[in-house]
């Protein structure tokens, strides 16, 4: 497979390193074991003939070609944690040249690959429009304001919308280098995913700090105060709406356009979230939790847990005492 890995001034070192690292590893691993994997035959290119990652490592990269495309185009997040640090980063000039680049690298039939905040970068080009995408969950309300037109889900690890593959939150790079190691060969992934000790991720749900996303506009915030005073006595949208001083029309929009969730669908992951913190610090039963949560037994704790955060509830399990 020929990947072209486009490389953005202030890349994120570890998710351009975990890209590269993983495919050579990939490479290495197909010849020791005999695998009938063609070798990814991996490229940098830049706008500019130097590149400076985050931490100030310089990066040298080959010109875009002006003609052909590789099978695929990977771009690593740059290094941002807050919103106005990146609208700045995706108006600067070589970020809008990166992204007409990908423009002609998708008009010559490239495929698209991301991860973290790079999925901004194609989102700002207007390549996400119409598409699911992932990205990092803590600036998913800001990217869900700023682009709309994407149908964003930013509790999946990997989304695959017809040629653009989107990754989730930082190391979501080592998710998005296996996907790809994959689409090669799934026993080349599967031992490579063993040399690197990684488990399957299939959900950011289970690592992301809810508050955060809340804080950041203040109508969700009050609804989630009230909500954490109500969870073990239920879920009312007209006391949420009356808490929140807003009708249950406008707080339902609002939590659609600022998380992506109903406020039902919210409380629920308010629910869990208590649940796994007291789980994880006291020795309280499952049972003794789902009722502190709103829950009439265990079972149903059980299966909500297994359905939100997957492989995640074994170290869950090692704390408390289970019921």
């Amino acid at each position: 497979m020929n990947i072209h890995v486009l490389v953005l001034e202030g890349v994120f070192d570890t998710g351009l390193a975990a890209v590269l690292d993983a495919l050579s590893m990939a490479n290495q691993l197909a010849g020791m074991a005999g695998l009938p994997a063609a070798p990814f035959q991996v490229k940098l290119v830049g706008v500019r003939a130097t590149v400076k990652t985050a931490q100030g490592l310089a990066v040298p990269v080959a010109p875009i070609p002006r003609r052909g495309a590789p099978d695929l185009v990977v771009v690593p997040a740059i290094a941002f944690m807050s919103a106005e640090p990146l609208r700045q980063a995706l108006a600067r000039p070589a970020t809008v040249e990166a992204m007409a680049a990908l423009r002609t690298y998708v008009q010559r039939g490239a495929g698209l690959a991301t991860a973290c905040i790079g999925t901004f970068v194609l989102a700002e080009a207007g390549l996400l429009d119409d598409h699911e995408a992932t990205t990092t969950w803590w600036l998913a309300p800001f990217f869900r304001h700023r682009y709309p037109g994407v149908r964003l889900d930013e509790s999946r690890m990997i989304i695959e919308s017809g040629r653009i593959t989107t990754a989730g939150a930082a190391l979501g790079h080592v998710d998005l280098a296996l996907w790809i190691i994959r689409r090669q060969s799934p026993s080349l992934a599967a031992l490579a995913a063993r040399y690197l000790i990684l488990d399957a991720r299939p959900s950011q749900s289970a690592y992301a700090l809810v508050e955060h996303m809340a804080h950041s506009d203040p109508l969700v915030e009050r609804f989630e105060r009230w909500a954490r005073s109500a969870l073990a006595r239920g879920f009312s949208l007209d006391e949420a709406a009356a808490a929140a001083a807003t009708s249950k029309r406008t707080l339902a929009r609002h939590l659609r356009e600022v998380l992506g969730r109903s406020p039902l669908a919210y409380f629920q992951d308010l629910r869990v979230e208590r649940a796994v913190h007291l789980l994880k610090t006291t020795a309280q039963t499952v049972e003794e939790v789902a009722g502190q949560v709103g829950y009439a037994d265990g079972v149903t704790l059980r299966s909500l847990l297994r359905r939100r955060l997957g492989s995640g509830v074994k170290a869950i399990r090692g704390h408390g005492r289970d019921g």
